[in-house]
C-alpha cells in the first residue's frame, strides 16, 4: 500500500478475511499515521484488500475512507475511479432499505452487490450484475465471507494488474505494489473481471462471463531502482539532479524507434500532440520544436479538451505524453482517436502501462521510477525525446544534411555536462532567492516563444510545491489584464532568450520594463553576463551559454530548483504536496 501512496494519501485502510471473519480498519491521514493509530501492520489473514485514497467524492474523513463494507459485514470493497450515476443508484438502494455511512460514490458498489446477494445471486453473478449497473470508470477489488478464499476484482477504464508469484497472488493498480515479490504480471483490460485464489487466477469477460486465456508477462520495470533518496533530503531534489542521466537515457533510445515515430508524423494528414498538466506543457514545447526544427505544425492540445477540439480521422495521428501511462484524460483522448479510426503513439515512462499496451507505437523513456509526486526528471526526458523526434523528422524531409543532423543531435548529447554545472554552481543563488522571497504570495512567470511554455511549466511546479499563487504566460499576454495586477507586492520571473534570438529577446526586455515601471520586482534567468541586461532586472541567475535548441531544458531545471527551494523554505511537504497525486486516473 505504501508503494501506491503516490496515487493519493489523504486516507487509508485495510480489510482482511481470516476464518471467514471480516475485519476492517481505516482512517483519514497518511498511511504511516493511520498505521500508527489503527495498527494496520498487525492485521492478518489469508485474503485482504487495502486502499490509499485521494478524495473525489466526500471530504477526508474516516467514514469516507476505503474499504467500504456491506450492512451485514459480509462484503468489503476498495475502488479507484468515479461512478457517474452513483446518485441515482444511491437513492434506489435507499428505497430497498440500504443505509449509507459515507458520502462517497464508491460505497454504492458494495451495497449494490449486497442487494443482488439478497436476491439469491451467487457472488460472481452478483458482481457481474452490479458492474452492468455502473456508469463511469472503475477498478475495484472485493472480499466476502461467503467465499473466504477468493479475491474478486473488475475493471473498466481504470488500471488493474494481477501479480503471480508461487502460491501468492497479488492485485494492484500499479505493478510497483508487488514488484518486490514477483515480476510476473497479468494485465486486465476494460470489461474484464478476475477471481484470484492461492497460486491461481482466472480472467473472465463482464459481458459474457466466459473465461479469457491470459498469460503472465515479465515486468521489465525495476520498481526498486531509484526508490531510495541516498544522500538527498527529498526525492524531488534527487530527481532534479537525475535529469542529466535521463537525457543520456533519451539519447540512447534506438534511432530506429525515433525514426519510426517521425515517419508516423510525416505520413499523417494531421497530427496532434497531447497531455495534461506538466505533460501538456511538454506538448506545447514539442509544438514549438516541430514547427521551428521540422517546419511541421503539430498543435498541442490539452488531452481533456482534445475530443471537443479535434475530429481525428483515419489519416490522423495523436501523440500522447504521460509519465505513468495511466492518465485518465490522456487515455480518453487516445481512445477517442482510435474510435474515429486515427493512429496513436505515446511517450511513456512506465512499461506495461495501459498506454503502452493500447497505442500503435510507444517510446519508453527509460527515466526510471519517479517517486516525488511532482514530475521533474521525467519532464526533462520527455522534452529530449521530442527534440530527437523533431530532428529526425527534419532529417527525413531533407531539411537537414547528415552533418547538420549529427551536429544538432550532439548538442543534446553534450547537454548533461552543462546540467551538472547547473546542479553544482547555481544552487546557492537559487536557494538565496527562494529564502529571501518565499513569503511573496503572488508570482508571474513570463517567456516568449518556446519560453512561454517553459514559464507555464515552471509556474506549475512553483505553485504545486509552495502553495503560492503563480501564473505562467507568454510575454505578449502580460499587457492583456495581468499588468493591472502588477505592483510592489508581486514578483516576476522572466526567462530571457539569448540575444541571438533578437525578436524574442527584445520583446522579453520590453515586458521586464513594463513590470518594473509598475513597481514589480523581476528575477531574470539568462545566459550572458551583460551590464545593460543586469541593470533592468532586480536579480539575475546567469546560466551557462547553450545552443537555443537545448536552452529550454536548462531554464526548466532552474525553474524546478527555484520551486524546490521555495517549498523547502516554507516547510512544505516536498515529495507529497497537498491535494496532488502522481498518477491521475480519474477525470
Amino acid at each position: 500500500m505504501q508503494r501506491l501512496e503516490y496515487r493519493g494519501y489523504d486516507s487509508a485502510g485495510m480489510a482482511v478475511l481470516e476464518d471467514a471473519c471480516l475485519e476492517v480498519r481505516k482512517d483519514a491521514g497518511k498511511i504511516a499515521d493511520v498505521n500508527r493509530r489503527q495498527h494496520l501492520a498487525q492485521m492478518s489473514g489469508q485474503v485482504g484488500i487495502a486502499h490509499t485514497r485521494w478524495a473525489t467524492h466526500g471530504s477526508v474523513t474516516q467514514q469516507n475512507s476505503h474499504p467500504h463494507v456491506s450492512m451485514d459485514n459480509q462484503c468489503a470493497i476498495v475502488h479507484n475511479g468515479i461512478i457517474e450515476n452513483y446518485i441515482s443508484l444511491r437513492q434506489e438502494l435507499r428505497d430497498h432499505g440500504f443505509h449509507f455511512s459515507s458520502e462517497t460514490d464508491s460505497e454504492v458498489i458494495v451495497h449494490l452487490i449486497a442487494h443482488y446477494f439478497q436476491q439469491g445471486m451467487r457472488v460472481e453473478e452478483a458482481l457481474v450484475a452490479a458492474t452492468h449497473r455502473l456508469e463511469g470508470a472503475f477498478a475495484f477489488a472485493m472480499v466476502t465471507s461467503q467465499v473466504p478464499d477468493t479475491l474478486f476484482c473488475a475493471r473498466m477504464e481504470s488500471p488493474l494488474v494481477i501479480g503471480v508469484g508461487g502460491e501468492s497472488v497479488f492485485l494492484a493498480s500499479d505493478v510497483n505494489a508487488f514488484a518486490e515479490y514477483t515480476r510476473q504480471a497479468v494485465y486486465l483490460n476494460d470489461g474484464e473481471y478476475a477471481l484470484l485464489q492461492a497460486g491461481r487466477y482466472q480472467v473472465k469477460s463482464l459481458e459474457t462471463t466466459h473465461a479469457i486465456a491470459r498469460d503472465a508477462v515479465t515486468i521489465e520495470w525495476n520498481g526498486d531502482q531509484g526508490t531510495t533518496k541516498g544522500h538527498y533530503p527529498h526525492y524531488m531534489v534527487k530527481e532534479i539532479h537525475e535529469g542529466a542521466a535521463c537525457i543520456e537515457a533519451a539519447t540512447d533510445i534506438p534511432e530506429a524507434d525515433i525514426a519510426a515515430l517521425a515517419q508516423r508524423i510525416a505520413a499523417s494528414q494531421r497530427s496532434f500532440v497531447t497531455g495534461v498538466g506538466t505533460a501538456y506543457y511538454v506538448a506545447q514545447m514539442a509544438q514549438y520544436y516541430f514547427s521551428s526544427v521540422a517546419n511541421h505544425f503539430m498543435p498541442a492540445l490539452s488531452a481533456d479538451e482534445l475530443p471537443s477540439l479535434a475530429q481525428p480521422g483515419p489519416q490522423d495521428l495523436t501523440l500522447a505524453i504521460s509519465q505513468s501511462g495511466e492518465t485518465y484524460d490522456t487515455l480518453k483522448a487516445l481512445r477517442y482517436t482510435k474510435l474515429k479510426g486515427g493512429k496513436t503513439a505515446a511517450v511513456v515512462n512506465v512499461p506495461g502501462s495501459s498506454m503502452v499496451r493500447e497505442v500503435d507505437q510507444a517510446i519508453l523513456q527509460g527515466a526510471g521510477p519517479e517517486i516525488c509526486v511532482l514530475s521533474t526528471k521525467s519532464t526533462i526526458s520527455q522534452i529530449a525525446i521530442m527534440i530527437r523526434t523533431a530532428l529526425a523528422l527534419a532529417h527525413q524531409r531533407a531539411l537537414y544534411s547528415d552533418a547538420t543532423y549529427t551536429l544538432y543531435t550532439n548538442m543534446l548529447r553534450e547537454l548533461p555536462e552543462t546540467l551538472q554545472k547547473v546542479y553544482g554552481e547555481f544552487i546557492p543563488a537559487v536557494r538565496q532567492l527562494a529564502q529571501a522571497y518565499c513569503n511573496i504570495e503572488h508570482w508571474f512567470f513570463i517567456g516568449r516563444g518556446i519560453y512561454s511554455a517553459v514559464a507555464m511549466e515552471s509556474a506549475l511546479k512553483f505553485k504545486e510545491v509552495s502553495y503560492l499563487h503563480a501564473e505562467g504566460m507568454s510575454g505578449g499576454f502580460l499587457k492583456h489584464g495581468t499588468i493591472a495586477l502588477i505592483d510592489d507586492r508581486t514578483h516576476s520571473l522572466a526567462f530571457i532568450p539569448h540575444p541571438d534570438e533578437h525578436a524574442l529577446f527584445n520583446s522579453t526586455l520590453t515586458n521586464i520594463q513594463e513590470i518594473r515601471a509598475r513597481g514589480g520586482l523581476v528575477i531574470g534567468i539568462h545566459q550572458q553576463k551583460d551590464e545593460s541586461l543586469s541593470s533592468i532586472v532586480d536579480h539575475e541567475i546567469v546560466v551557462p551559454e547553450t545552443p537555443s535548441l537545448v536552452t529550454p531544458l536548462v531554464y526548466l531545471t532552474v525553474g524546478q530548483m527555484l520551486a524546490y527551494h521555495t517549498g523547502l523554505a516554507l516547510g512544505r511537504n516536498i515529495d507529497k504536496p497537498r491535494a496532488l497525486a502522481k498518477s491521475v486516473t480519474v477525470a
